[in-house]
């Protein structure tokens, strides 16, 4: 069957490749999952906008990468977010909200896969955030969680 892959396969593809894999991987895997969507003429055109957003995302080089690290570890990122009891949150802090809040305040567009938190988030404060970027660097980010006014 083949597929236009959305995201990074491991030891598939990358987003925006098209992939001849075998039905059940399809149908059972990749589809379910979003990973994938089926191939169609009228696909390429989804495969353009795919590529363009990878190319934005991308790093150049490690050089960039470490720009980028620098410019991360200097930003203060701030999530208001509803509170409870105690500052406890309704729900938690996940990585979709961090990578907007540094969109935010630094301007960089960083893939949410990439942000490695140590545990879930439910609490105020500031929590440590590791991103890993391109050419093995990995920027250490201060997120503060405040209350929503």
């Amino acid at each position: 069957m083949k597929l236009i892959l959305t995201r990074e396969v491991a030891k598939l593809g990358n987003a925006g490749d098209v992939v001849t894999v075998k039905d059940g991987y399809a149908r059972n895997f990749l589809l379910p999952r979003g990973v994938a969507i089926a191939w169609s003429l009228g696909g390429e055109k989804q495969i353009d906008g795919i590529r363009r957003a990878r190319a934005a995302r991308e790093v150049r080089d490690i050089d960039h990468a470490k720009e980028i690290k620098a410019a991360l570890e200097k930003a203060t990122i701030s999530i208001p977010v509803k509170v409870g009891a105690n500052g406890r949150l309704f729900g938690s802090v996940t990585d979709k909200d961090i990578a907007a809040a540094i969109k935010a305040a630094a301007g960089s567009d960083i893939d949410r896969h990439s942000i490695k938190t140590a545990g879930h988030i439910k609490k105020t404060g500031t929590h440590a955030v590791k991103v890993s970027l391109a050419h093995g660097v990995v920027a250490s980010v201060n997120v503060s969680v405040v209350p929503a006014k």
